[in-house]
């Protein structure tokens, strides 16, 4: 890789160019420099690790973004383990609350427990959706044999068609809304289909025992972003948003506000919707174009509410509540330890959250806390909280909130290389999409196989 400066704009070169310093394009970058292939990151942020956001409240460090690991993503443990990373167990002794219709009760285990009506039909429009699972081609859901009906309706239109309950609704909309940013009413029930099994399954995704849920990054899980970042040194570049990417038969050129870099090949991460902030020569095809307006971001807003201690543990809760009413939908207890402080972590509808200002949102949060764990609630010590649909750059998240039709009609340009340019992040992956785990299997895949086109390079020059 070598720089220039001239005329004050700043020149680079590189076998590769990636776009993004999440975890896709750090782990890609890393790969390729193992294989000796010269590389340079760009990012947009002033930071890494796209949506993994290292927060403080009460002295302690939290995820405002991507939080858990589970026992099966390999990939992202892998890595936290090589740059001394450390996983420390969600917290999920005691019992958890329900607030619904209007009346608060506690339950054990993953499935609330309101009535016996109600575990029936959540355990009927389970295996409903499990029969629906099977048919799904994890690596291309938009190939599977039924694709097309599956992507007509909505996942809150299919429950529907199953007279699902309150209850039942309830609790899907909490996963939509973890999982998507979006109501059921919202996703497209392919869409809904291919990330639950992308999951493992329905189970996997709400379980924390065993599930997706079950362990944390003591160090935050921004930091196995900085660490790697620290890894590849000058390589990675921040405060660089990439406004144009043009290539030609010699390699491509990408431009930033200060940088024109030169290279063979460009991997970009960014999500479906962001490639559109991005210029492309030539243009994107079609549906690549029609993948960028469809594959909307969602939007999720997480709080962070601290106390002296985990005063909800003395009672034998928790800190695991669900609500079907209000700001907060779903709270975790995020606690360093039994002396404190305690730690509640609450998820926050964007649609009555993130117009507020700070004040008016710290406001709201502590009421629904007091209403789910008492008097002790309404004097915390600290508060913190971050609205990703409202973020600077590249807003939105967890993942593509994606209606009917879209997934069918575009999906199938989410890993179709442009010409030179290549695509990796969470959005692309089969197995694990919507999770760092599959983040980062993208960008070894991506890695490799741009890899293999620049040795095939190098031998037809020499």
């Amino acid at each position: 890789m070598s720089r220039s400066r001239e005329n004050s704009t700043e020149h680079a070169s590189a076998d590769v160019v990636i776009v993004g310093a999440g975890f896709a394009g750090l782990s890609a970058a890393e790969r390729l420099s193992s294989l000796g292939v010269s590389v340079l990151v760009v990012e947009g942020r002033d930071r890494v690790g796209g949506r993994s956001f290292t927060g403080e409240v009460a002295g302690v460090k939290v995820d405002l973004g991507a939080t858990w690991i589970a026992r099966r993503h390999t990939a992202i443990r892998d890595l936290a383990e090589r740059v001394g990373c450390t996983m420390t167990g969600q917290f999920a002794d005691g019992r958890n609350v329900l607030w619904m219709a209007g009346k608060r009760r506690t339950y054990q285990g993953t499935i609330p427990s309101i009535s016996p009506a109600a575990l029936v039909d959540m355990a009927r429009v389970q295996m409903a959706l499990e029969k629906l699972l099977s048919t799904i081609d994890v690596d291309a859901a938009w190939t599977s044999p039924v694709a097309a009906q599956l992507d007509r309706i909505s996942f809150g239109e299919w429950l529907d068609q199953k007279r699902a309950l309150p209850s039942t609704r309830a609790l899907m909309a909490v996963v939509s809304k973890v999982q998507w940013g979006a109501s059921p009413g919202d996703v497209s029930l392919l869409h809904a289909l291919r990330y639950i099994r992308s999951a493992g399954g329905l189970e996997h995704m709400l379980d924390v025992e065993g599930g997706q849920q079950e362990e944390r990054v003591f160090e935050t899980t921004q930091e196995i972003a900085v660490r790697l970042a620290e890894r590849l040194g000058e390589r990675v570049v921040l405060d660089a948003p990439v406004r144009r990417i043009a290539q030609d038969d010699e390699g491509v050129t990408v431009f930033t506000d200060a940088t024109t870099i030169t290279a063979q090949y460009a991997i970009a991460t960014s999500a479906p919707a962001h490639r559109a902030d991005i210029e492309f020569e030539p243009a994107l095809p079609e549906a690549s174009e029609g993948l960028t307006r469809t594959w909307r971001m969602g939007a999720l807003s997480k709080a962070f509410v601290a106390y002296e201690k985990p005063f909800w543990r003395a009672e034998g809760l928790s800190g695991e509540a669900i609500t079907d009413t209000g700001t907060v939908f779903i709270t975790f207890d995020v606690s360093p330890g039994e002396d404190g402080p305690g730690i509640l972590m609450a998820f926050c509808d964007p649609r009555v959250y993130d117009g507020f200002s700070p004040e008016i949102r710290r406001k709201r949060v502590v009421e629904q806390l007091v209403g789910l764990y008492g008097a002790q609630a309404e004097t915390p010590i600290d508060y913190i909280d971050h609205c990703w649909g409202t973020d600077d750059f590249a807003p939105g998240g967890p993942n593509p909130a994606v209606a009917p039709y879209a997934t069918t009609s575009y999906a199938g340009a989410l890993t179709q290389p442009h010409g030179r340019v290549d695509w990796a992040g969470v959005e692309t992956a089969g197995e694990w999409a919507g999770t760092m785990n599959g983040a980062v299997l993208t960008g070894l895949r991506v890695a490799e196989r741009v890899a293999a086109r620049v040795r095939t390079a190098e031998r037809s020059l020499g």
